[in-house]
């Protein structure tokens, strides 16, 4: 089913990505790095359906809502075009943001990870196992998250299409979406070709790497008594002052400007403080470092 549906929306739309490939180029670029196995042309062109569909979809509902619901005239015509060209954008938007967002969740696990792995790493070559056997060994190791992903993509290079090591690493640096991991294969790439001394490479990188992820831990947790500060002055100590304000408000003056004093103040408890809180959840995940 999938496969008819890609190749369906690439007959129909293949056209405009072939056109105008700079305008896509962004999400050309983090499909590999998000690890999506669907070619750029194929991908984009199953977005412009999807959007399509959602057009449909909404026009149809839209008719049916409003058949059901008596409102003005003009409000049914606005609604009616600009309701489903709206979720026709934001359905495309998605699609297209979506590679972004996944290669961006990649990279900060490859990064929290990274530190354990290189120890590891370093650890292992200390015995004298080759480097290729240390990347399979690393792939087989599932709690490391995407960095097992991207040796895992070094071993099958290498198994399957017989693509030599090097070579095999250089190509996953080229494409994984850390800049760190990247810097560490192409180092390691680098110390190889020149004969350099791998072991001594491992364990320098995985000791730097690991006072990396502390120093970022530590400089998180400094941000975090900021923004513990900021919260309780501005979403908990704010907010009571204004709904006693209002109680002694509606004492005074019911109203203010032609609005009552209990229904601003139903309005702040219940919509813009949840809302206050949500953004500033949304917020902290946004900065948030994993440990």
């Amino acid at each position: 089913m999938m496969l008819n549906y890609k190749g369906f929306a690439t007959s129909m739309f293949g056209w405009v990505i072939d056109k105008y490939p700079s305008v896509f180029v962004k999400v050309k670029d983090n499909l590999p790095k998000a690890n999506i196995r669907i070619t750029f042309k194929s991908y984009m062109s199953m977005a412009f359906l999807s959007s399509v569909i959602a057009y449909l979809g909404s026009l149809i509902a839209m008719f049916v809502a409003l058949s059901i619901v008596k409102i003005p005239m003009m409000m049914r015509i606005m609604y009616t075009i600009f309701a489903p060209l709206t979720i026709a954008v934001t359905c495309f938007v998605f699609i297209s943001f979506y590679p972004y967002q996944k290669s961006l969740s990649r990279k900060r696990n490859i990064e929290t990870n990274l530190p354990f792995v290189m120890t590891h790493m370093g650890a292992v070559a200390e015995s004298g196992i080759p480097p290729y056997l240390i990347f399979r060994l690393i792939s087989q190791f599932k709690e490391y998250g995407e960095v097992s992903k991207e040796m895992e993509k070094i071993v099958r290079s290498v198994d399957t299409f017989g693509v030599d090591p090097l070579t095999a690493v250089r190509e996953v640096a080229e494409r994984t979406p850390s800049d760190s991991l990247k810097q560490v294969l192409l180092g390691f790439v680098t110390t190889t070709e020149s004969g350099g001394n791998i072991k001594n490479f491992l364990k320098s990188a995985g000791t730097q790497a690991l006072f990396e992820w502390r120093m970022k831990r530590e400089k998180f947790l400094q941000q975090l008594e900021t923004y513990a500060e900021f919260y309780t002055g501005l979403l908990i100590a704010a907010p009571l002052f204004i709904i006693a304000l209002f109680a002694v408000m509606n004492m005074i003056q019911p109203t203010m400007g032609g609005y009552g004093i209990l229904d601003l103040m139903k309005l702040s408890i219940y919509v813009i403080v949840p809302v206050l809180n949500g953004g500033f959840l949304l917020f902290l995940k946004g900065v948030e470092v994993e440990m």
